[in-house]
């Protein structure tokens, strides 16, 4: 899963992509410090499976405090966007080719309206950031419109020839956008049929369409460590009512994860509090007061583990599966509820054989819910947390 960081240069996108990864981004507030992308990983929280079976479990790969699991998600950041970036100003068609990848988008939006459409800082409050995610839905739309009309009239060509079901025909003219099957039927519900018909309108229509699907996006509302900011934040979720919009300030979560990387603070992302164990001087002090007054008690967190959260469960309809036996939970290196998946809503039994191993899925005989000691199907639809032992022939 590759969850996608966009938005216009100086939003505070590299500062939120370090603050969910200490991954070592250029941060600085003037346009494209980002050119080359940034690949790190996050982690989305989640409640531990294990408390239910009184056991601390040992992750493989993240980690679990007072039993909140940290399951680890890939996170792309690309250099900020600018007008005309689909026709490659600011070099924007590689910026967006980078995201080509991604599941979905988390657009950091400055709340503060500081940064002019260029990126440049500006008093805060004296720029009107909905305009960025009006101009965001407009850039992406006419990257996809530039990727579906290549090689359209060929196709279209070919299809009112040929006759086939158009759904299977688009879903294999546009598979290197993600369009599935099942997306194109849904997608082209209010479509002519016949391809002739269609004009640039529907061409850029469907382009939006399959956009919005395959590319889910929330907003990050950055910045509202910024007075003033809440009153943006009301705004666009009046104007944009389709998207989830999530408050969060990314200088604050770097400053606590920052505290609690130098053992300074305890601090687990995602919550509303922290404690200091170490003497901190005057400036981190400061920091931290700010944050335990100005944003803990108005918004319950920073916002920043909500939105990678959001992205997961919300946007992606994502749950967490444990492998794990009836009789042992342990692994061969003594780890106990060593592995959690992250798998689609409505994704089987059998689904998670093969995401085991190939061979498990082929050779599947039966599963079982190790929580209820029952035998499963393979058709057997998998619940959140669900804790799945898997038989295969040998």
């Amino acid at each position: 899963m590759l969850i996608g960081v966009v938005g216009k240069p100086s939003t505070g996108k590299s500062t939120f992509f370090r603050a969910c990864t200490l991954a070592e981004a250029e941060i600085a507030n003037y346009p494209f410090t980002t050119i080359k992308p940034n690949h790190a990983v996050g982690f989305v929280r989640i409640e531990c499976v294990d408390r239910e079976f009184n056991k601390q479990c040992n992750p493989r790969i993240g980690y679990c405090i007072n039993h909140n699991r940290f399951v680890a998600i890939d996170l792309l950041d690309v250099a900020g966007l600018v007008e005309g970036a689909h026709e490659g100003k600011g070099l924007g068609n590689k910026f967006l080719n980078d995201l080509s990848q991604a599941d979905a988008l988390i657009h950091v939006v400055d709340a503060s309206g500081s940064t002019n459409e260029r990126g440049e800082s500006v008093k805060p409050l004296s720029y009107d950031p909905l305009k960025d995610i009006e101009f965001l839905e407009r850039e992406l739309d006419l990257w996809f419109l530039g990727l579906v009309t290549k090689g359209w009239d060929k196709f279209a060509r070919q299809q009112n020839l040929e006759k086939k079901e158009l759904y299977k025909s688009i879903a294999k003219q546009l598979s290197g956008l993600g369009v599935t099957e099942e997306i194109a039927r849904g997608v082209l519900k209010n479509f002519d049929e016949d391809l002739s018909k269609w004009n640039e309108n529907d061409l850029a229509k469907l382009s939006s369409e399959i956009r919005r699907v395959t590319k889910p996006m929330l907003i990050a509302a950055n910045k509202i460590d910024v007075k003033g900011s809440e009153e943006n934040v009301k705004r666009m979720r009046e104007r944009f009512k389709d998207y989830i919009i999530i408050e969060c300030s990314a200088i604050a979560e770097l400053a606590l994860r920052e505290a609690s990387e130098n053992k300074s603070i305890k601090y687990i992302p995602g919550d509303n509090k922290f404690e200091i164990i170490k003497t901190l001087d005057e400036k981190a002090k400061k920091i931290l007061d700010y944050i335990n007054i100005e944003i803990f008690p108005k918004y319950n967190s920073t916002g920043i583990q909500r939105i990678l959260n959001a992205a997961v469960f919300d946007l992606l309809k994502y749950i967490s599966i444990y492998p794990g036996g009836v009789n042992n939970l342990v692994d061969s290196d003594g780890r106990i509820l060593p592995d959690c998946f992250l798998m689609k809503e409505g994704s089987t039994a059998l689904d998670f054989a093969f995401r085991l191993h190939t061979d498990f899925g082929k050779n599947f005989i039966k599963a079982v819910n190790v929580k209820t000691r029952l035998a499963i199907g393979k058709d057997y639809k998998l619940k959140n947390k669900d804790v799945i032992e898997i038989f295969s022939k040998k």
